[in-house]
């Protein structure tokens, strides 16, 4: 809706690259009528606004030429009302809500045809889908061109799953058992709020590791533990707990590649959940502004939340604009565009160095995890694998936290002091060090 396309994706690929990224997680590009585009007008048409099947390839192919892959949102629990299947405001012509005889008619639950139907959530733009109708299955990921195939043949290397506890199983076994044939270096990923170890949905046990329905799931356990320790909700204790359970609940190929978020489009941005976690009607919080000083803070806060969404295992999803500090409250003002020109150049470099040292130190990238100390405002917690041992430090209490034995200096910030085999971190301080 401003401009935004993906010739433009394409045109700052060297940003990107040069940022550290290397996947691009794109929020659904189908054709729609929101600005979010969740709610599907046509699952195999690019929106307009965006560009061509042409300009998707060029994206992807320009992404692979510098070792970056591209994921997209995949949104099947539901489609949108004005669409190509329900057709609600007789646009298309053969949907389920305009013609008795549609062929789409059967995705659809209604009670009293046309206009009393079920709907995700209750919201009547959003008409919920029979997933498990053959027809869908098919059109959606069983056709030689089904959605899935369409896609990932244009380029796309993986989906993430909108909603995936509203998806049933069988759904998504068989899709990722159809990407795996279409390409087998592809990446399924779900859309899980809670621990998807143990999540139940509508009464079911969900089965997306025991089965390997996913590869893996967004992380918003640890997302809200960080926040919660870095607003002063918990001591220390509670994120100990959270960063073992799931290191012990999820299994080891799911937790290395685990979307760890601290931004979304789902929540409000990093520096508006660390300074003022606080809701509020949209009215009031678009008149609710930051002063420099409270600004100022709230990028030292990010700056150590974002040193743990890196060091911890697992992928860090960077929600665009975070490195170059942005603020926002919850939708819709999380979403503004991104401020070309106007960024934060030392958080960017800080990104920056974050991004190369997940990509250099193994342990950050495949090592196991292992808290160390959690409690009293301070977290200490170990990454370790057969080539390296690092120890990563976090001082969220009002005094200085003296580490002795400590190895080579990696990363901090906010130090005391830094002497061989002694660092002294102040209130607010980080480090990341070689060693046990």
């Amino acid at each position: 809706f401003f401009g935004g396309n993906f010739a433009g994706i394409r045109e700052k690929l060297p940003y990107l690259q040069e940022l550290g990224v290397g996947v691009l997680y794109l929020n659904p590009i189908f054709m729609a009528w929101s600005n979010h585009r969740y709610d599907t007008a046509d699952y195999r048409r690019p929106d307009p606004m965006l560009g061509t099947e042409e300009d998707f390839r060029a994206l992807c192919d320009a992404a692979h030429a510098r070792g970056m892959r591209v994921i997209l949102d995949g949104v099947f629990s539901h489609t949108g009302s004005n669409s190509v299947y329900f057709d609600a405001k007789h646009v298309f012509g053969h949907g389920a809500a305009s013609d008795p005889n549609s062929p789409y008619r059967r995705w659809y639950r209604f009670h009293r045809y046309p206009d009393d139907y079920e709907a995700w959530w209750g919201i009547r733009t959003l008409p919920c889908v029979e997933e498990l109708d053959e027809t869908y299955l098919h059109y959606i990921i069983e056709d030689e061109d089904s959605v899935i195939a369409h896609w990932l043949r244009l380029g796309a290397d993986g989906f993430r799953l909108d909603v995936v506890d509203e998806l049933p199983d069988e759904f998504v076994r068989r899709l990722r058992r159809r990407m795996r044939q279409i390409d087998p270096q592809s990446l399924l990923l779900g859309e899980v709020w809670e621990d998807a170890s143990n999540k139940r949905a509508y009464g079911v046990s969900r089965r997306y590791f025991v089965d390997g329905e996913l590869d893996s799931v967004m992380n918003y356990p640890w997302r809200n533990a960080i926040v919660a320790f870095l607003t002063d909700a918990d001591d220390g204790t509670a994120l100990g707990e959270s960063l073992m359970t799931l290191a012990e609940n999820y299994p080891e190929d799911v937790l290395a590649c685990v979307m760890n978020v601290l931004s979304t489009h789902d929540t409000p941005r990093a520096i508006n959940a660390l300074l003022d976690p606080r809701d509020g009607e949209r009215a009031e919080l678009a008149k609710r502004q930051f002063s420099d000083a409270e600004l100022s803070r709230g990028k030292e806060l990010l700056r150590m939340a974002a040193f743990l969404q890196f060091t911890l295992p697992g992928i860090a999803c960077v929600y665009y604009g975070d490195e170059a500090g942005m603020t926002g409250y919850r939708d819709p003002f999380n979403r503004k565009y991104y401020p070309w020109g106007q960024e934060d150049e030392s958080l960017q470099t800080f990104y920056r160095t974050l991004a190369k040292l997940k990509k250099t130190l193994p342990a950050l990238r495949r090592g196991d995890v292992t808290v160390m100390e959690a409690g009293g405002g301070r977290l200490m917690f170990r990454r370790s694998c057969e080539a390296q041992t690092l120890c990563v430090c976090c001082n969220q209490s009002d005094a200085p936290w003296e580490l002795t034995g400590a190895g080579e200096l990696l990363l901090g910030g906010r130090l005391l002091s830094v002497l061989p085999g002694r660092i002294q971190l102040d209130a607010g301080g980080y480090c990341l060090v070689t060693g046990k």
